[in-house]
């Protein structure tokens, strides 16, 4: 299973979790609040991208996202 998260440096409580439409075990996930916001300053450049990439393409390349717990 292929999943491309930002490095944390604390342990996150929830992720919001982009799961590819066409790749079993891809997806992006980027740690969030319990209601699915994500610090877009709190991410790095390249993973700030990747988030911004996955919202623009909800429906054609990632499945809605999902809050789910971090492990």
């Amino acid at each position: 299973m292929k999943t491309a998260t930002m490095p944390l440096t604390a342990l996150c409580d929830y992720e919001l979790r982009f799961q590819s439409l066409f790749h079993e075990g891809r997806a992006l996930a980027f740690p969030c609040d319990a209601e699915g916001h994500v610090d877009l300053d709190a991410l790095s450049e390249r993973a700030r991208g990747n988030y911004l990439y996955a919202r623009a393409v909800v429906g054609r390349e990632y499945a809605t996202p999902a809050v789910q717990r971090c492990h």
